[in-house]
C-alpha cells in the first residue's frame, strides 16, 4: 500500500450557509455548521478513504478544537502527528457562503502555522517520515520558508512533491519551492496571483506556469473547463454537471486527492484529471468538506459520468 505524507493545515472550519439571497450589510437567515478541515488535512482524509496509508504533521493547539482535528482523523484513518502547542489555539477558517454553496467571503485565523518551522522539519521523527513515505503534499498555510525547506528535502530523497495553493494570497510561498513542485493544484484566481499574469483561456496556463518554473499541476475553473498539464502531456476537461450540489467547500482539495492518487498508481495527467473531477463531484453533493461516500468504489463508478479530456 502506497505511504502519502501530509505536511500543511489541518484546522478548524466554520461555515455559515444563507438560506435566501444575500443582502450585504444585513442579518441574513441561515445555518451554521463546524468541522475539521484545512487543505491538506482535507486530501489526508480523502486520500485515506482511497486506500493509502496517509499521515498527516500540523501543528496544534491545545484545545478543545485540537481535539476535534484529531478525532476526525482518527475517524478517517489517518495518522496524526501533531506539533501540539498547549498554550496556543487550534488554527480556524470560517466562511459565509450563498444558498449555492458559492464563497461570500472568508476570515482565516491560522498564525499558529508560523510556528512550523524549517527546524521542525529536522525532528527525527519528521525525518523519518520523509524517508518511508512514497509521495509528499504540503499546503501553503505553511511558512515559505519552510515550504521552500520542504522542497530541498523532497528533492534530496527523491520523493514527489505536491501542494495545494490554499487561496491567492498565500500561494505567493509557494514561489521558492516551485522548482522541486512535481504538482501544484490551484484555481484561477491562485494562478493569477502566481504568475502575475491573466489569460483569455485556461489552455494558456499550462505554458504561463512553466515560464515560472513550475513542471506541472492542475488549474481549475469551478465547474468550468480543468486543465492539467506535466512535463510530457496537457490534457484539458469539462467536469460532469452535478444538479445537487450542497457545498463547494472541499472541491478543489478533492481534486487534488483524485488528480494524486491516480499519479501515484501510475496512471497520466489526464486520466489523473478525470480521477480528480470524479472526487470533487462526489465532494460537492456532501455537506461536508470531505465526502465520507468517498471511496474507490464510489470513485469509478463516478468515473462514467465524466468525459474523455482533450489533449493539447
Amino acid at each position: 500500500m502506497k505511504k502519502i505524507l501530509v505536511l500543511g493545515g489541518a484546522h478548524i472550519d466554520r461555515r455559515g450557509m444563507i438560506e435566501a439571497e444575500t443582502i450585504a450589510g444585513a442579518s441574513n437567515p441561515g445555518a451554521w455548521m463546524e468541522e475539521a478541515g484545512g487543505g491538506g488535512f482535507n486530501a489526508a482524509r480523502n486520500l485515506s478513504r482511497l486506500g493509502f496509508t496517509v499521515r498527516i504533521i500540523a501543528p496544534r493547539g491545545g484545545d478543545a478544537n485540537g481535539e476535534t482535528v484529531s478525532a476526525a482523523a482518527r475517524d478517517a484513518g489517518v495518522e496524526d502527528t501533531p506539533f501540539t502547542f498547549l498554550d496556543r489555539r487550534t488554527p480556524s477558517y470560517t466562511a459565509i457562503l450563498e444558498r449555492d454553496g458559492n464563497l461570500v467571503i472568508a476570515i482565516a485565523d491560522m498564525d499558529l502555522y508560523r510556528l512550523f518551522t524549517p527546524r521542525r522539519l529536522r525532528v527525527r521523527a519528521v525525518r523519518d517520515a520523509i524517508m518511508a513515505t512514497d509521495v509528499i503534499l504540503c499546503d501553503a498555510n505553511l511558512p515559505q520558508d519552510t515550504l521552500q525547506a520542504i522542497g530541498i528535502a523532497a528533492r534530496a530523497c527523491e520523493k514527489p512533491l505536491a501542494a495545494i495553493a490554499i487561496s491567492p494570497a498565500k500561494v505567493a510561498r509557494l514561489r521558492a519551492a516551485l522548482q522541486d513542485i512535481d504538482m501544484l493544484f490551484m484555481n484561477e484566481a491562485e494562478a493569477k496571483a502566481l504568475t502575475g499574469q491573466s489569460v483569455r483561456d485556461v489552455r494558456e496556463w499550462p505554458q504561463r506556469l512553466k515560464d515560472i518554473g513550475l513542471r506541472g499541476g492542475v488549474v481549475t475553473s469551478g465547474a468550468r473547463r480543468v486543465v492539467a498539464f506535466s512535463e510530457r502531456e496537457t490534457a484539458l476537461l469539462h467536469p460532469p454537471l452535478i444538479e445537487a450540489v450542497r457545498d463547494v467547500t472541499g472541491a478543489g482539495d478533492a481534486m487534488a486527492s483524485g488528480y494524486l492518487a491516480a499519479i501515484t498508481h501510475g496512471q497520466p495527467p489526464s486520466q489523473a484529471l478525470r480521477w480528480g473531477a470524479a472526487a470533487a463531484a462526489i465532494t460537492v453533493q456532501s455537506v461536508s468538506a470531505t465526502a465520507e461516500e468517498l471511496n474507490d468504489q464510489s470513485l469509478r463508478a463516478m468515473l462514467h459520468l465524466v468525459p474523455a479530456p482533450e489533449m493539447l
